[in-house]
């Protein structure tokens, strides 16, 4: 059986190594996603940089989870704000989406901080994954794989997006907490093994009805301006006609309260806790400007959280007419939300979740989540 044989960063004998890198291929006739896992081998860092060189004619349309940029054939991959600091064995998760044609060989030349990781890159040949492993195996080992995975979405220029393949235990970590601001109690979050929108694995919330039961896997979100978001949610129950909430961000220009996304009326809606503002309005025309959530299959949510206090809103690639506010005043659309004077939204977290005010159960899935300064797409 093959054993890992790990491959140290300098040239004083029996020293400890630098990293590891694992790069993971998933790739189809024209191009290619990699996962990649770095570790610090050495002593901790507050931000790392992780290079290489590709052989071939590999050419990267975009990255998440670090900054990947490419000049020529070399490629420098920077981590972010929020995962720059590794302890000595820990670990950091990014990946990237390409083209190639040919050959597209695995990197041999891996360097942490300017540190090169040396040795042979032992690769994975596959029909359509190609699977390859950095420090190598001491045997070379091929394997034929037919999937008919489409490869995932852009994440752009996203500062997070995860689709929780790196999860490893039975609820999330790592950037995500659970829990809840107020009260929980039947709600549950776990990693989920067996649906996904991508990958293998997602994030399975049991929403348990009453206002006690409320439940939310989270993460900090930095920076001041416009909030471009997006996420795969799978639900089981329509929408009801009570409130429930489903994704919740803190607005700390609004006395901490969240600005909330969820449904009211069976309908779509996002509701202002500080003031309980809907958009749209709980009125016939406004309910039907908004639309239902469909249940039983993967839905993209985008949303805009602009800090000139307008929101904009699309499901499954399709804007959604009554959770727009624009800055204008439509009658049983937005007249109720911009009734606030100066509302300037200033959010500091993402909470996923399930919170029922009364009536309302329900099973939901989440995946593919991302969030940047410019849109993301579905």
């Amino acid at each position: 059986m093959a054993g890992l044989v790990v491959i140290g960063g300098t040239s004083t004998a029996g020293a400890a190594p630098v990293c590891a890198v694992d790069y993971k291929l998933n790739q189809w006739s024209t191009g290619f996603t990699a996962n990649v896992t770095v570790t610090n081998q050495s002593a901790p860092v507050t931000s790392w940089k992780l290079t290489w060189t590709f052989a071939g004619n590999q050419a990267i349309s975009s990255g998440w989870s670090a900054d990947v940029r490419q000049s020529g054939k070399q490629v420098t991959a920077s981590s972010m704000p929020w995962n720059g600091a590794l302890a000595t064995g820990a670990s950091a998760q990014f990946g990237f989406q390409a083209t190639y044609s040919g050959a597209n060989a695995v990197p041999t030349d891996f360097a942490f901080n300017g540190v090169s990781c040396g040795g042979d890159q032992t690769t994975t040949t596959t029909t359509t994954t190609n699977t390859g492993s950095w420090p190598p195996t001491d045997s070379s080992t091929t394997t034929t794989t037919t999937t008919t995975d489409q490869p995932p979405v852009d994440c752009g220029t996203a500062t997070l997006c995860d689709g929780f393949e790196q999860q490893t235990g039975s609820t999330p970590s790592g950037r995500w907490t659970v829990g809840a601001a107020n009260c929980t109690g039947q709600g549950t979050v776990a990693i989920d093994n067996s649906v996904a929108r991508s990958g293998s694995k997602s994030v399975r919330v049991n929403g348990a009805s009453g206002y006690c039961n409320h439940i939310f896997f989270g993460t900090p979100l930095t920076g001041t301006g416009v909030v471009h978001g997006r996420f795969y949610v799978r639900h089981t129950t329509a929408l009801p006609m009570a409130h429930v909430t489903f994704m919740a961000m803190k607005d700390s220009a609004d006395g901490g309260k969240d600005l909330r996304m969820g449904g009211q009326n069976s309908a779509l809606q996002w509701n202002r806790e500080s003031d309980d503002a809907t958009l749209p309005e709980q009125s016939p025309v406004g309910v039907s400007k908004s639309k239902p959530l469909p249940t039983g299959t993967w839905n993209c949510v985008q949303f805009t959280v602009d800090p000139a206090g307008k929101i904009a809103t699309s499901l499954n690639g399709a804007p959604v007419e009554g959770l727009q506010a624009d800055g204008v005043a439509t009658p049983d659309v937005d007249r109720q939300w911009m009734a606030k004077s100066g509302w300037r939204p200033a959010v500091t977290d993402l909470r996923l979740g399930w919170e029922s005010y009364g009536d309302g159960a329900n099973t939901l899935w989440y995946d593919d989540v991302a969030i940047g300064s410019s849109p993301i797409g579905c």
